[in-house]
């Protein structure tokens, strides 16, 4: 979770009354956090914002949004590059979703627009500064995940 995700999280929370922040388990990639762990981050994250719940889910959002009544998804967008994708995204959503669902692009703020997990990653495993990137106790995590992968190797 970076300051760009925390960004657009305590953003929505402004605009809507409750907001379900949730965490895909997703199959097809390998992230450095368990589902588990990611939603403990988020949770200490979001603790300041009453109206803010953090879960998990897995298979399609269009599934699991009719499972628990919900009807928008937020999405951030950095670049006009994450635009298309997201776009995409949003349609099959709401086909999927017999027109039941629709999604809010919300900008991100410029000051975190260049930031990007797979970057704050990279930045980490080589040893860099992601202080500006992520708050302190992410920051803690990342290294300690890359220190237990390094020892693992030798």
């Amino acid at each position: 979770m970076t300051y760009g995700h925390l960004d657009i999280i305590n953003r929505a929370s402004e605009i809507f009354d409750v907001l379900i922040v949730s965490v895909l388990n997703n199959n097809q990639k390998t992230p450095l956090f368990s589902v588990e762990e990611r939603v403990k981050i988020l949770k200490e994250a979001t603790r300041h914002l009453p109206n803010v719940q953090v879960n998990s889910f897995s298979g399609l959002l269009t599934n699991y949004a009719a499972e628990n009544d919900l009807h928008v998804a937020v999405r951030g967008l950095r670049a006009i590059t994450d635009f298309e994708y997201e776009l995409q995204m949003a349609q099959t959503n709401r086909l999927l979703s017999g027109g039941k669902m629709d999604t809010v692009f919300l900008t991100t703020s410029l000051e975190y627009a260049y930031l990007s997990s797979s970057s704050v990653k990279e930045i980490a495993y080589f040893g860099g500064d992601i202080s500006k990137a992520v708050p302190d106790f992410v920051a803690e995590m990342i290294f300690e995940k890359y220190r237990k992968k390094r020892s693992q190797r030798e």
